[in-house]
């Protein structure tokens, strides 16, 4: 991981993955910083992100069938259990 993204994102992904695998459900994980877990709009829609080194973020889409979503559309965090990591961009 260092090689690929440097120090301070190698660190960070470490920590947002353990972050992830730790987790019961995505409601488990903070929209607020650190980690900044929150759904991404446009062309991304469907992926949420949780925030490394600036600017970049760990992508990441919930791994069912179908997607549990609320009466508004969003994605259900209290029913994803089970992630599919996308990769890191900076989505900015």
């Amino acid at each position: 991981m260092v090689a690929a993204y440097g120090q301070n994102n190698a660190k960070k992904l470490g920590r947002r993955l353990a972050e992830l695998l730790a987790a019961e459900s995505l409601a488990d994980i903070s929209h607020r910083p650190p980690p900044r877990c929150h759904e991404l709009s446009g062309t991304l829609k469907g992926t949420l992100s949780v925030d490394l080194a600036q600017p970049f973020r760990l992508l990441f889409k919930p791994d069912h069938e179908p997607i549990p979503t609320k009466p508004d559309g969003g994605i259900d965090r209290t029913k994803v259990t089970a992630v599919i990591v996308i990769g890191i961009e900076d989505t900015h």
